[in-house]
């Protein structure tokens, strides 16, 4: 219940035209760094029967779409960085 709860919460942001902008940058950026991880994970998929997808199958899928979230926030550090950031650090 919690998760479903913070998925709610999470997905909707009110942003200022200025920080959509930057979102849009950031997620452009990002998808092109996460597309060798998400290729890994449909690959990892394909090859499982189905009784092998749920287990183990779903720890090896988390571990690949944590490591997609810190190149998320890697580089949204980075980008902060290189302008200075804006507000609280």
């Amino acid at each position: 219940m919690l998760k479903r709860e913070f998925a709610k919460g999470a997905a909707k942001v009110e942003l200022t035209p200025e920080q959509e902008a930057e979102a849009k940058r950031l997620a452009e950026a990002i998808t092109v760094k996460a597309k060798d991880e998400l290729l890994q994970i449909m690959r990892l998929l394909v090859s499982k029967k189905d009784h092998e997808i749920f287990g183990e199958t779903e720890f090896q899928v988390r571990d690949i779409v944590h490591k997609i979230g810190a190149e998320a926030i890697e580089t949204a550090v980075n980008e902060r960085k290189k302008r200075g950031t804006k507000g609280r650090a």
